[in-house]
């Protein structure tokens, strides 16, 4: 039996929730070795396990994976979550494209000082509601189907899930003008991989607050 998948990460969302997301969606149980202090990075740096001397790390098939982008890409291959050819997979990076800069803007919005916070955010809404959000619920009217690509899940959905739930932590009723986008959440939501990963107690993480910025801010030294 092949080993399960081994997460190098710190305790919070960072880059590392997108993968964790994923495995989960794929019905893949993952360990996860977290990094707690400065002296746990130092040492995997130290060690030459991460090519570029950072995190999110993955430990999979035999290979020690760096970047997030081409950690998902794999892990979205290997599950057949990638589509199913080359038209497929172009749709599919750039609908995770627009949703990975959307939730690029949420990640940091914690770590930024206070008087810009408030600014940030409402352009964060912004974009949500008039550049993100209008595209994907076109492609579900134009597509007609339950998923964004084909007929069926792919990790273009799955990003898309996660966007809509980041989002709605800053707006809770930012898919009010989105019809199609609260259907697909609702959808998405009770695929019974998802759910399991919804519920309390999965190896989901909360959003970040306070203490986790000043555990992160020591690690990284920012």
């Amino acid at each position: 039996m092949a080993a399960k998948p081994k997460l190098h990460y710190t305790r919070g969302r960072g880059k590392m929730e997108s993968i964790r997301w994923l495995l989960a969606a794929a019905g893949v149980e993952f360990e996860e070795q977290f990094i707690e202090t400065k002296e746990d990075l130092e040492k995997l740096r130290n060690d030459g396990v991460l090519l570029f001397q950072q995190v999110p790390m993955v430990e999979i098939d035999g290979m020690r994976m760096v970047q997030t982008r081409a950690i998902l890409s794999y892990i979205a291959a290997k599950y057949n979550l990638y589509g199913k050819d080359l038209k497929e997979r172009a749709w599919i990076d750039m609908y995770v494209e627009g949703t990975t800069d959307l939730m690029g803007m949420i990640i940091y919005l914690p770590f930024q000082p206070a008087d810009t916070k408030e600014k940030n955010l409402a352009l964060i809404i912004e974009r949500a509601t008039t550049r993100y959000f209008p595209v994907y619920e076109k492609a579900l009217k134009d597509h007609g189907q339950d998923y964004l690509v084909g007929n069926k899940l792919s990790w273009a959905d799955i990003h898309l899930l996660e966007a809509i739930l980041m989002t709605e932590e800053c707006k809770p009723d930012i898919l009010s003008a989105f019809p199609l986008l609260q259907a697909f959440k609702g959808r998405i939501s009770n695929i019974p991989t998802i759910k399991k990963f919804l519920q309390p107690g999965s190896q989901r993480k909360p959003p970040t607050d306070e203490k986790f910025i000043a555990v992160v801010r020591k690690i990284f030294n920012i």
